[in-house]
């Protein structure tokens, strides 16, 4: 009986993460001006995609959370004939963490080098 309530909450636990999975939204990158080359009126407008970005991606971010939380009480409770599925589970919910904070971190790195290049190209 023990067996059937924890396969039934690791059943009920994976199908929400997914749920929630569906309903957290990965935004798009935005495209980052070229600062040899742009006006500023394109940097400005560069800068506020990239804050739109970042704005968005700590949403997204704060939507995965509790799909971790899940995952990871999930594959730690997990029977042994589970395990594996939920340390899986577990795995792909870290990685899309990671993912997003990976991403938010070579935008800012992109967009403050194409700063660093629209001062050189517009020294003043």
């Amino acid at each position: 009986m023990k067996f059937a309530s924890v396969a039934a909450a690791l059943a009920l636990t994976i199908a929400s993460t997914t749920s929630l999975a569906q309903d957290c939204v990965l935004p798009e990158k935005p495209t980052i001006p070229d600062g040899a080359s742009a006006s500023l009126e394109d940097m400005l407008a560069g800068q506020k995609a990239v804050k739109a970005f970042q704005e968005a991606n700590v949403a997204y971010m704060g939507c995965l959370e509790p799909q971790l939380k899940a995952a990871e009480a999930a594959a730690k409770s997990a029977a042994d004939d589970a395990k594996e599925a939920a340390t899986a589970a577990y795995n792909t919910a870290v990685e899309a963490y990671n993912a997003a904070v990976a991403a938010e971190e070579e935008i800012a790195g992109q967009f403050n080098t194409e700063i660093r290049e629209y001062k050189a190209a517009n020294p003043g």
